[in-house]
């Protein structure tokens, strides 16, 4: 459902930037629409499971950053850069009117 969403959204987006800047627009969206899916993934794992994991490698055993967390502070940054990257393709009035994604994402269940 949060897919489905999001793709409504980016849809909204793509539609009014200029026709010369369409096809990499709609690349964006959908690179967007995959992260945003993987994002909720990664949420949701963090979740579960906390943000630190017991680790162990023969005898040695420690505390560590959960992967998921780690791979979910990457992504969530290029998430960000790249939605950016989509509304810097608007036209500056319709650029104004935009929210901010990534509040919008992280204020989310998922």
């Amino acid at each position: 459902m949060a897919r489905k969403r999001i793709s409504t959204e980016l849809k909204e987006i793509v539609e009014k930037v200029p026709e010369d800047k369409k096809a990499i627009a709609g690349r964006l969206a959908d690179e967007l629409t995959f992260m945003h899916q993987a994002l909720t993934d990664l949420k949701r794992q963090i979740k579960e499971h906390g943000t630190v994991e017991l680790f162990q490698q023969g005898k040695q055993e420690f505390l560590r950053e959960n992967p998921a967390l780690k791979s979910y502070n990457t992504t969530i940054q290029r998430y960000s850069s790249l939605y950016k990257q989509l509304c810097d393709l608007l036209p500056k009035d319709q650029q104004e009117e935009r929210g901010d994604p990534l509040l919008d994402f992280i204020e989310s269940d998922y």
